[in-house]
């Protein structure tokens, strides 16, 4: 998968999800401060992008994310797999929250 087919999927969701006006969804947008997507949204869009990865989504796999393009390459890396996902399934770890500020 490219770098412009996750963007155009997070621009789907973030428009249908969280109605985002299309004009600021660039890869350069910052998601708390451009986007207003707080770490509740944030775990919601983790939700809504684990289909491009066909598995399930750590949190740690996001923590440095601040911009649409992190999160394009914090995708690509798991794809890939070259991120952490978890090594403990994700139990130990659920409640935590993607740091977005």
């Amino acid at each position: 998968m490219t770098d412009q087919e996750i963007f155009e999927r997070l621009r789907a969701i973030l428009i249908e999800t969280f109605d985002i006006d299309d004009a600021v969804i660039q890869p350069q947008a910052r998601l708390y401060e451009d986007l207003d997507i707080d770490s509740i949204d944030a775990v919601d869009l983790i939700v809504k992008l684990r289909p491009l990865v066909g598995k399930r989504l750590q949190p740690e796999a996001f923590k440095a994310v601040r911009t649409l393009q992190d999160v394009i390459d914090a995708l690509q890396g798991l794809i890939k797999g070259d991120a952490p996902e978890g090594q403990d399934g994700g139990a130990a770890n659920s409640a935590q929250r993607p740091a977005l500020s």
